[in-house]
């Protein structure tokens, strides 16, 4: 049965949205006066969800989402707004709130909302289940020349990494870097043909002539390949572009200190930063980043929440 607590500091506000809940037999209804008492109470039992207002003394509902999403991102938080509060909950959204109700309408939105929030968040754990129970995966992609796809992209492979035991959170980050670099070296540098220095020189010009040949031949109808190879032990990822290519051995040494300050070759820096092999082809066209798994993460047994 599904528990949701409720953070209030009005009793007659916290009793109001309770005593919609309560009409539903198959929720677990909890209560809190504010947020520190709220995170207290999270910690002693961890909640489905949590369903909170803005304004309350001690610990408000902006900082009790921001703390719940740091602690335990995989609680989602449903915010209480009245009159007055707009911005604020603007703001927690921003932060990581999962949704929102406002309280002149609890009777008619409340149990709806928080349905379809414990919906959404009963899927999300069971494909981390699943994926915590992965050991090997090999597949491909063929990107086209967008960079909304990358942040698709390093987010799909930061989730298949995390899961399957690979890296923890803080390397997580490391990998997402690394992996972002790499495939926007992949388009602006390889398919589109715009080198790093110019950014380094004219930022407006840059950015100019990466939208000027997103739509001309034959630059616009390259293509970025990604191959991937993961496993509990390591992961391989393979970018490679249609562009015509570099000398790799031309790059900056990583390890001088001056390379921090340049355009040219911070990417790399950071890629061999965070991985622990980048090799180029002779070509320049493509890269291979090896990551071996920290040993400091934890598997996710198969079956576990």
């Amino acid at each position: 049965m599904p528990t949701v607590l409720v953070v209030d500091d009005s009793a007659v506000d916290r009793r109001l949205a309770g005593g919609l809940l309560e009409k539903d037999e198959d929720l677990e209804i909890e209560y809190a006066v504010h947020g520190v008492d709220a995170m207290a109470k999270v910690e002693r039992a961890l909640p489905d969800l949590v369903l909170t207002d803005l304004i309350m003394p001690e610990m408000d509902g902006l900082a009790l989402v921001a703390t719940i999403r740091a602690k335990y991102p995989r609680v989602p938080v449903i915010l209480m707004t009245s009159q007055g509060s707009e911005e604020i909950a603007v703001e927690a959204l921003q932060q990581g709130a999962a949704s929102y109700v406002p309280k002149h309408v609890l009777a008619q939105k409340l149990l709806e909302t928080i349905h379809r929030v414990l919906s959404v968040s009963r899927r999300e754990r069971s494909h981390a289940r699943m994926l915590g129970c992965l050991t090997k995966m090999e597949c491909s992609f063929v990107l086209n020349n967008d960079s909304t796809l990358i942040e698709a992209m390093v987010s799909y492979l930061q989730d298949c990494a995390t899961q399957i035991g690979l890296c923890d959170e803080a390397e997580r980050t490391r990998i997402g870097v690394a992996l972002e670099e790499a495939l926007v070296n992949a388009l602006y540098h390889g398919n589109l043909d715009v080198s790093s220095e110019l950014r380094g020189e004219n930022d407006r010009a840059y950015y100019e002539l990466i939208t000027q040949r997103c739509r001309q031949a034959p630059y616009r109808d390259r293509r970025i390949h990604v191959e991937i190879k993961l496993s509990r032990e390591e992961a391989t990822f393979r970018i490679c572009d249609e562009g015509m290519g570099f000398d790799p051995s031309a790059l900056p040494d990583p390890t001088d200190p001056t390379s921090l300050e340049r355009a040219s070759g911070r990417g790399v820096l950071l890629m061999r930063a965070f991985m622990d092999e980048v090799i180029y082809n002779d070509a320049g066209n493509a890269v291979t980043l090896t990551k071996r798994r920290d040993m400091r993460a934890s598997l996710v047994p198969c079956g576990d929440s």
